[in-house]
């Protein structure tokens, strides 16, 4: 793998050495990378490892062993670049190990905090984030899981869809509708009323899952937040782990370059590379650039989270959509440029080609994000027409 420029600005050192260790354990998984990323559930070597690298540290405060006094945006965003180029199902391990939890790392008890934290770091336990509905994707306010309370427990009934981590993690965070508020509470896998079912798979095999709560029951110290607090705390997870999406992408998109550079420079037509026969060469060029800009973006936006997620947001949402279009026009240049051969199955190409389409759907899709920047430049423009007006 083509080790990464640092873009705008160099990393310091304790990124550097995460970068080293990320490349150290990707390196351990590649010759498993293929067989992982066609599983459906946690690859039990693919999770050895990662918790023996002691790199899922990274996702949680240092109070409850984690790697950092606090979740380091642009640390989960390097450790996800490197990883994602080898395989996507370290990658998701690893990065749902944060998604999963940091919502109790906002807002948990310290019960809870305890109890769960460190072994999210550890990887003795594996976190899952349960948002979406059959019937609910991007509009979480139509959601209808609910909470309600009884002889001083919490009772959850609903149905959350697409999950990730669905089946194998050991605990899920779960939002739900609470009167006429939102609000998230913790409930551990084991819970008397949980079933898992598994009715979809994607292009890019993912562990993911249906959980149905019928009347489930946790004690009251399981609430994550006060009540109407849900949005808040997911909010808050976003603006942590959002632009750790476009490290991952950044990371396939490299991936893509550098083994269309292999074939390219490796295959002769009509007595020359095809490196630089044709408009090949500046398929291959456009892709560097357009990587090395997404990158520069990448790394600011990160940069800008690790000291004040919810403030730099805007970045971090710019990133995820500038990222994931690049690496789908990257990849996709890269199986044109590889021609008969780009289309092989079971080849790398056509399994980071699978890897790079949902990334410009999941976690917020390109277009809701969009409409969401859209609205909030219009918004800075209105006031900065007003103060210019005063």
């Amino acid at each position: 793998m083509t080790s990464p420029e640092a873009g705008l600005f160099e990393l310091p050192d304790r990124y550097l050495e995460l970068q080293a260790e990320a490349r150290a354990l990707a390196s351990s998984v590649a010759g498993i990378a293929a067989e992982a990323d066609e599983s459906d559930s946690v690859h039990p070597e693919v999770r050895a490892r990662l918790a023996a690298s002691g790199l899922a540290a990274v996702t949680v405060p240092a109070e409850f062993g984690g790697r950092f006094a606090r979740v380091d945006s642009l640390a989960v965003t390097v450790v996800r670049e490197v990883l994602a180029g080898v395989s996507a199902h370290l990658d998701s391990v690893f990065a749902m190990q944060g998604i999963g939890s940091y919502p109790i790392v906002a807002g948990g008890s310290d019960v809870v905090r305890k109890r769960w934290l460190p072994a999210v770091a550890g990887c003795e336990a594996i976190a899952a984030l349960a948002l979406t509905e059959p019937e609910v994707g991007s509009d979480l306010k139509a959601i209808t899981t609910s909470i309600s309370e009884q002889d001083g427990d919490l009772i959850v009934t609903g149905h959350k869809s697409f999950i990730t981590n669905a089946g194998d993690a050991d605990l899920y965070t779960v939002l739900c509708r609470e009167g006429d508020q939102y609000s998230l509470i913790l409930v551990p896998a084991d819970t008397q009323g949980i079933t898992v079912t598994r009715p979809h798979q994607i292009i890019a095999p993912h562990v993911l899952g249906d959980v149905a709560f019928d009347g489930v029951r946790v004690p009251a110290d399981h609430r994550v937040g006060e009540p109407g607090e849900g949005f808040r705390l997911t909010l808050a997870t976003l603006a942590t782990f959002r632009v750790s999406v476009a490290g991952a992408a950044l990371g396939v998109a490299q991936a893509a370059l550098d083994e269309a550079l292999r074939h390219t420079t490796g295959r002769t037509q009509f007595g020359v590379p095809l490196a630089r026969l044709g408009p090949v060469p500046s398929l291959l060029a456009l892709s560097w650039t357009e990587i090395e800009m997404a990158r520069s973006l990448t790394y600011r936006a990160a940069a800008a989270a690790a000291r004040d997620p919810q403030a730099s947001l805007h970045l971090s949402s710019m990133a995820k959509v500038g990222a994931t279009e690049v690496t789908g026009r990257v990849v996709d240049r890269a199986v044109q440029v590889m021609g008969r051969f780009g289309l092989v199955r079971g080849s790398l190409i056509e399994r980071l080609y699978r890897e790079a389409r949902p990334m410009r759907i999941y976690e917020g899709s390109t277009e809701v994000i969009l409409d969401s920047l859209a609205r909030q430049l219009v918004k800075r423009h209105g006031t900065s027409q007003q103060g210019s007006q005063a």
